[in-house]
């Protein structure tokens, strides 16, 4: 990314790091690794102190994992672009086992979030759940080490760092929705500087659009840790499709609603999303909410 924002900002690759140099920050998100993210403070947690330094004016952007950010943007910031997406799927790792369905009765499976927590749950309710936190290099130890027999990742997480050939199984994400914005980046601005040249030359218009489906859906849903919520969109022949997932925290109930769009703006593309969490909000309620968490 950040050859790609020099490139933008109209000067050669090699002059990266005198023309965009990196700051680096270890977030409490990052640090904390005993605990599940809800229990210490939620997805702000990976966020917060790069977007005080932004604020303040130490950087003059972020770039976020954008499955990382919360629902609601800071005041006076704004995800300025969102280059092209990743692959969006999940995928299932083990050393023993070739697929998720293999599985024994009663394995261990590891994972930190509670929406491929309930989504393994909703299939399979013998499953022990491990809380497995930490960069992939450090969850891919734990697995090594035997403290799971399988574990859930995103694709485009192991793809970035070479270790594709560590999945063993994709799941459908219109049968497993992902986190929205799942395999996506998010440049964060300041909020005067989103229609900058450089950022705009990094925005890819398709990601955008289905990114604010997805986003949309999150919004109406809480979008905290402690709501299990999955929102895949695509665009097919010019149209937008969106469908939209929250289990309960047992993974016992799951409530889906899907809808299309032809000719979306990203305008229109929120609203759809918006829209098909409310349903599901109106439906499920209460119960899609972690009891006991802050």
């Amino acid at each position: 990314m950040q050859a790609a924002i020099t490139v933008a900002l109209g000067a050669p690759p090699a002059d990266a790091d005198s023309v965009a140099p990196i700051t680096l920050f270890s977030t409490a998100g990052d640090r904390i690794q005993d605990r599940r993210l809800l229990e210490i403070g939620g997805k702000g947690l990976f966020t917060e102190e790069i977007e005080a330094a932004l604020k303040d004016g130490r950087i003059d952007c972020a770039v976020h994992s954008l499955k990382d950010m919360p629902a609601e943007p800071k005041d006076g910031l704004t995800i300025a672009a969102t280059p092209e997406r990743e692959d969006v799927r999940d995928a299932f790792l083990s050393n023993r086992y070739a697929r998720f369905e293999d599985l024994p009765e009663g394995a261990r499976l590891g994972t930190a979030s509670l929406r491929r927590q309930t989504q393994a749950l909703h299939r399979r309710p013998d499953l022990r759940i491990v809380l497995l936190r930490g960069n992939i290099d450090t969850r891919l130890a734990k697995l090594d080490r035997d403290e799971a027999d399988g574990m859930i990742l995103a694709y485009a997480g192991l793809r970035r760092l070479g270790l594709q050939d560590r999945a063993r199984q994709l799941f459908d994400p219109i049968e497993r929705p992902t986190a929205p914005g799942q395999g996506a980046l998010a440049v964060e601005t300041r909020a005067e500087d989103a229609d900058a040249a450089w950022a705009q030359a990094l925005n890819h218009a398709p990601t955008a659009l289905c990114i604010a489906a997805e986003r949309g859906a999150l919004q109406a849903l809480e979008g905290s840790c402690r709501t299990a919520i999955g929102a895949y969109a695509v665009l097919t022949g010019g149209a937008l499709e969106l469908v939209v997932e929250a289990l309960t925290p047992d993974g016992a109930e799951r409530f889906r609603w899907a809808g299309r769009l032809e000719h979306a703006d990203k305008a229109g593309a929120a609203a759809l999303g918006l829209s098909l969490g409310q349903k599901i909000q109106a439906e499920a309620g209460e119960r899609l909410l972690l009891k006991g968490s802050p």
